[in-house]
């Protein structure tokens, strides 16, 4: 009988070793995400952000040139996209990477657009040296990867669309949930608090596609090339040389 209750006793052990260890299994991430544009573009009227009355007529002016062809170009400079608008403008593919003790986004089309994630336990540093990605920190819970972003400059924009954004002026924090509603479905849920600019927070859900057969890879593509075309030296040398732009940068509208 003591023989049998031993068994049985390592055989519970094992079930809950097992349990207990699928308990702290994280969902995979892992692959290239494609974003959601069509509701990106839904969202610019549906969910404005809570503007100060001051900051709308900004907004609203943004909105305007658009409309009129003269667009405000938020990414220029090759500048980073900054948070939170890597995740809610982003029109290019990005990759996810999960290594121990962090998580990097790897964005398509230039090297600018990287982001860190770190999830060994550490806190904000006391005294940081602010980006345009800021610092961020995670940690799961259950199924869901809850993000903390402190320290972005305060020349990061808060950008609805492409045209239309507003530096987030300084004392910006980014909360994150992100998690799976599907296998190849992921959401970002965000909640940002810009006292500067909003009047309180602001929070939006953007959604990701996995690309289904996980076999694409990112390409390199570098944000000047835009402004640039292949030609030569003086010595006949393979080289880039300026591409006339329009009055409004590389973004041309066909009247």
């Amino acid at each position: 009988m003591s023989h049998k209750l031993a068994v049985l006793g390592f055989v519970l052990a094992l079930v809950g070793a097992s349990t207990a260890s699928g308990a702290r299994a994280e969902p995979d991430f892992s692959g290239v995400w494609l974003p959601d544009i069509r509701d990106q573009k839904r969202q610019e009227t549906a969910n404005m952000p809570p503007w100060k009355p001051e900051i709308l007529s900004q907004v609203q002016h943004l909105i305007a040139e658009e409309k009129a062809g003269r667009p405000f170009l938020v990414l220029s400079h090759c500048l980073p996209h900054g948070m939170p608008s890597w995740m809610l403008i982003t029109h290019n593919a990005f990759e996810w990477l999960t290594t121990p003790g962090r998580i990097t986004l790897l964005g398509e089309v230039d090297g600018n657009r990287m982001r860190r994630i770190y999830t060994d336990g550490r806190q904000h540093p006391e005294d940081p040296d602010p980006t345009l990605h800021g610092h961020s920190i995670g940690h799961w819970e259950g199924d869901t990867l809850m993000v903390d972003t402190t320290a972005i400059m305060p020349q990061a924009y808060i950008a609805i669309s492409e045209a239309v954004g507003i530096p987030n002026n300084g004392d910006m924090h980014v909360v994150e949930h992100i998690h799976l509603t599907e296998p190849n479905v992921m959401h970002d849920d965000l909640e940002i608090t810009a006292p500067k600019v909003l009047t309180t927070t602001w929070k939006t859900t953007r959604i990701f596609r996995r690309y289904p057969d996980r076999h694409y890879e990112i390409i390199e593509g570098e944000c000047e090339q835009g402004d640039l075309i292949p030609g030569k030296d003086e010595h006949g040398n393979d080289i880039f040389i300026f591409n006339p732009q329009s009055a409004y940068g590389t973004v041309r509208t066909d009247k």
